[in-house]
């Protein structure tokens, strides 16, 4: 059990929501630097989009100068509208079928050796997108022969041949987030839900064992530790192997509110009960987000 460090339970109403500033450890350095601008000009140029500008990510300038990025497919449009995304909503864009060729070109341009490839959910389509996110896969490896390709898939309206598709692609990891508890679904994930996840995930395992499977956590929404922990252990039951946890911010005012900043040292105490959990790697922390220093998981999972 961990230790409770704030003493509110964190389940105040949404009108109570902090008003402080933003706590110092939350402070993310500004996007500058010739790396993040040189990987501007080849996302602009191949008109690609990457869920680092879309949902307002705070570590942008952090992972651009260190040449890595994460690709958005399928448009920018969501056909959903969760209460914590910064993505743009409403009617989607058609499918670029030429969009995975230029993903790989900017990969091959941005000399990358591991890739991140998420989407928008595109509850239109028969297959959710899965059909893109195989191409894309290959497209990559075609232009890059030893380049690894994380995907951070959509929940496919619990498609099992949707993910068997991506499944068949061989990603190098698979990622699908189930970014709250289960009380916040209907708040947080507007046309999601918390069993449909997890069933993705221990399907996408069961299809192949051997690619490491990882899912992710949004905190300071209203949950409370222990919601947090029997997520945890609901996703090691489902054999994910890498978890990610960070703090949510709010990216406008029409968005949920913060309820809570989660300090690092509660950060810290996830981290070292899911590692007794089992999980392979866990990246907890403030600025966390999914594909927050990916590579380096998956390495440290391996060990």
């Amino acid at each position: 059990m961990l230790v409770t460090i704030d003493s509110n339970p964190s389940n105040s109403h949404p009108s109570d929501a902090p008003r402080a500033a933003r706590p110092a450890w939350l402070r993310a350095p500004a996007p500058v630097g010739d790396g993040y601008r040189e990987l501007k000009d080849i996302i602009t140029r191949l008109r690609l989009h990457t869920v680092c500008e879309s949902a307002a990510c705070p570590n942008i300038g952090d992972c651009w100068n260190r040449r890595t990025a994460t690709f958005m497919i399928l448009g920018n449009v969501c056909t959903r509208r969760c209460g914590f995304c910064a993505v743009q909503k409403g009617a989607p864009l058609a499918v670029d079928w030429d969009e995975p060729r230029r993903v790989a070109e900017a990969a091959a341009l941005m000399g990358l050796r591991y890739a991140v490839v998420t989407s928008v959910n595109r509850d239109d389509r028969g297959d959710g997108g899965a059909r893109l996110f195989a191409m894309t896969i290959q497209a990559i490896r075609g232009r890059i022969a030893d380049c690894k390709v994380e995907v951070l898939v959509p929940d496919f309206q619990g498609s099992y041949e949707a993910m068997a598709v991506v499944m068949e692609a061989r990603p190098d990891v698979l990622n699908h987030n189930t970014e709250t508890v289960p009380r916040l679904y209907r708040q947080v994930r507007l046309g999601a839900r918390y069993e449909r996840s997890l069933e993705m995930l221990r399907y996408a395992k069961q299809q192949r064992p051997e690619v490491p499977t990882k899912s992710g956590l949004m905190l300071g929404l209203g949950e409370t530790q222990e919601e947090v922990l029997e997520v945890m252990r609901d996703l090691r039951t489902s054999q994910v192997d890498i978890l990610t946890l960070g703090q949510y911010l709010r990216p406008s005012p029409k968005h949920l509110p913060i309820l809570r900043y989660v300090p690092p040292a509660e950060f810290a105490l996830y981290r070292e009960q899911g590692m007794r959990m089992g999980f392979g790697h866990v990246e907890a922390g403030p600025l966390v987000r999914s594909s927050y220093h990916a590579d380096e998981a998956v390495s440290c999972q391996a060990r």
